[in-house]
């Protein structure tokens, strides 16, 4: 199956990460995936798959870029320049200008309003995710392995949606609630939604900055989530049923952060 993403759509996402053999040791068991290192030309770049489809990337973080470990979240762009151009004049931050990446597709990674990271990806060979899963209405379809959904947690919630509007061109998103105590927003108004936007000030602390997490599909939350503790793992939210499915909230063994997610039990 070919993906077709829009402008603004989340894409691809890749891990940074200082221990990358570990890396393809804890996401090969805990999610079933294989990986395959690109040549020198391309820094070494990890392509990890699920059954033969491409579904993340991953790069070794050697600390000279003083990021730490991370999941970064790409959304496309018909023009990486011209978004990056474009963020900088609406509040947003320019951290790696725009760069072609051999063949692939050229790259930029931007701050979003509320201090989130977010990459530009637009594409060329590399069109993004060959296997994605889908949720909704509470079921997730197609999951297994699959990067499924993609959340922005930001404590400047009006205006990173004006952001992403302006900068990435989101038409239609659906607000799933306004109260002060959950403020969320979802990326697409129609099925199949991708991901969604979340006000975190009351559940994180004040001056933390915002951050997207990636949502990766399992069989079950529950044995997934004692494989994750014995690779190594952290849980930071047990798993529960919710009206979006079975989540849990969990880190790597470099502690970076991501969750697991499947149908309710």
């Amino acid at each position: 199956m070919t993906y077709t993403f829009k402008p603004g759509d989340p894409c691809w996402v890749d891990l940074f990460t200082s221990d990358p053999d570990r890396s393809i040791a804890f996401y090969g068991e805990l999610l079933g995936w294989t990986a395959e290192a690109a040549g020198p030309e391309y820094g070494g770049y990890i392509t990890f798959s699920k059954d033969g489809k491409a579904v993340a990337g991953g790069m070794r973080n050697d600390g000279s870029s003083g990021g730490p470990d991370q999941w970064t979240v790409y959304l496309q762009s018909a023009d990486a320049e011209a978004t990056a151009a474009t963020a900088a004049q609406r509040g947003g931050q320019v951290v790696l200008p725009a760069m072609q990446v051999g063949e692939m597709g050229s790259m930029a990674i931007l701050g979003d309003p509320g201090g989130a990271g977010i990459g530009v990806w637009q594409p060329q060979a590399h069109t993004g995710f060959e296997a994605i899963g889908t949720v909704g209405d509470g079921k997730w379809i197609d999951h297994v392995g699959h990067p499924s959904w993609f959340e922005l947690h930001t404590p400047a919630y009006d205006d990173s949606l004006r952001f992403y509007r302006e900068v990435f061109g989101w038409q239609d998103p659906f607000t799933v609630s306004d109260a002060p105590e959950f403020r969320y927003t979802t990326i697409h108004s129609v099925t199949p939604m991708l991901g969604g936007v979340m006000d975190s000030t009351a559940f994180q602390p004040a001056g933390a900055p915002g951050g997207w997490r990636v949502y990766f599909g399992v069989e079950d939350v529950d044995t997934a989530v004692k494989t994750l503790v014995g690779l190594g793992g952290s849980v930071e939210r047990e798993p529960e049923n919710t009206p979006y499915g079975r989540l849990a909230a969990v880190r790597d063994p470099s502690g970076v952060a991501f969750s697991l997610g499947g149908n309710t039990v």
